[in-house]
């Protein structure tokens, strides 16, 4: 998953806040908990996803097979206007990856290509140890670059997923052979975390991976200690040109207010390691259950929900960026994404435009979970050029990045009623904004 931190002005919210006794309240909400019953759906179509249909970046035959299951579901459960919106993708492939120490004592390291990677039949050099882009410079020329960066927290994500993308560019400039990542994670049982890369247009284009955290610290050790150590990679990655996929795309027409959207997104695709069962399974899922609970509610919201099950968010947000461009003139409420796996959830993450808040937080206060600025989420960030609100599902992230873009991403982390209680508290705020007061 791509995340970064847009906050919006601390003193809008407080302004805000200031308003909630000025909405009026909006249409009862429905008993989804009572609506689904005793039924572990969502589950069971989270197990299809992952131990079915399995890994599936958006280039792949998975991920083909995985969008039209997705459509299936949705005609199955009464959605309209259900459609594949195509969506232009690039097509990278992981290849085989080695990585050996070679002194000061032999040793063959876990490791994976980050994505994007070009690849190399080996490259061999000694260890230079970094812990920020600040920290490169003359010293790295003909060495492997390591970034130690030191995740301890969730919330270094966002600094450490910078050093990923940027990493290997900057490296490159100095004259480096490769770049190392000490994995971006908050636990590690020698488990190494992918994540895209991003290189300088017209630069020179190294190799680039990640290491477990455990190996990192060790490397870090021994130069610390005056021992530099020898490595060598070697990566098959390839790079293949272009290929269609397809945005899953269904609705539950609005009654009163139909060419008013609320959308409800997260993405179908995952990296090609584990299963993409938190990232962004979970997500997937929750979003075709609270399709499902809106119908056996019985009774049509006034504002069209339109659910989306985007492309490729890995490797570039494509399927957020195309539904943008086609849709983005149309009249969106409020955009909501979970991609933060099926963990209990916690509070709703908001990018909004101040003027807006004075409708919209009352609406949230009604959901029994706060409200806290920050990150609606990749694939509906490009609606917020339409001053679009962006409100994300924010679960416990204790464990999220235990997981997160590894082989261990797989459907044994999630817990049945943790992932059902995200789907219950999406399914209120889909309510509550489809049939929220006119907004001012």
């Amino acid at each position: 998953m791509t995340k970064k931190q847009t906050l919006v002005c601390f003193s809008s919210w407080v302004l805000a806040a200031g308003l909630w006794a000025q909405a009026p309240s909006p249409t009862p909400i429905p008993d989804f908990a009572a609506l689904a019953g005793s039924s572990n759906l969502a589950y069971e179509r989270l197990s299809y996803l992952c131990d079915r249909i399995g890994p599936r970046p958006a280039w792949s035959p998975a991920y083909a097979r995985a969008a039209s299951w997705a459509a299936e579901v949705m005609e199955q459960d009464g959605l309209e206007n259900v459609r594949l919106q195509p969506v232009e993708v690039p097509v990278w492939e992981r290849g085989s990856a080695r990585l050996l120490m070679l002194q000061p004592t032999q040793r063959e390291l876990p490791v994976l290509a980050l994505g994007g990677s070009v690849g190399t039949p080996g490259v061999e050099a000694p260890v230079v140890v970094v812990r920020s882009l600040d920290e490169v410079g003359p010293q790295v020329q003909g060495a492997i670059v390591l970034y130690a960066f030191p995740m301890s927290k969730p919330q270094d994500y966002g600094a450490g997923s910078r050093i990923r993308s940027q990493g290997a560019s900057r490296a490159a400039a100095f004259g480096a052979k490769a770049m190392l990542l000490r994995s971006l994670a908050t636990a590690s049982l020698a488990t190494p975390h992918t994540g895209m890369l991003h290189y300088e247009e017209g630069k020179p284009q190294i190799p680039a991976a990640a290491i477990s955290q455990e190996d990192a610290d060790w490397i870090a050790r021994l130069v610390s200690s005056g021992v530099i150590p020898v490595l060598r990679l070697e990566l098959g990655c390839k790079t293949g040109g272009k290929t269609v996929a397809h945005n899953v795309i269904g609705e539950i027409p609005g009654e009163k207010r139909p060419e008013e959207i609320v959308l409800l997104g997260a993405h179908l695709d995952s990296w090609d390691v584990g299963q993409g069962a938190h990232d962004d399974g979970a997500g997937s899922v929750h979003v075709l259950e609270v399709m499902r609970l809106l119908k056996l509610a019985g009774v049509r919201p006034s504002r069209t929900v339109r659910a989306v099950l985007f492309a490729n968010e890995e490797f570039g947000i494509d399927g957020g960026k195309a539904y943008a461009r086609e849709f983005g003139a149309q009249k969106h409420i409020a955009a909501i994404e979970s991609d933060m796996g099926g963990f209990l959830p916690a509070a709703w993450s908001i990018n909004a435009p101040p003027q807006l808040m004075g409708w919209l937080w009352p609406l949230l206060a009604t959901t029994s979970l706060p409200a806290r600025p920050g990150w609606g989420g990749a694939d509906i960030s490009p609606l917020a050029s339409q001053s679009v609100p962006l409100i994300g599902l924010a679960p416990d992230p204790t464990h999220y990045f235990d997981y997160h873009h590894t082989n261990a991403d797989t459907l044994d982390k999630v817990n049945p009623e943790h992932l059902q209680a995200g789907a219950l508290a999406l399914a209120r705020l889909a309510w509550v904004l489809a049939n929220a007061p006119e907004v001012k």
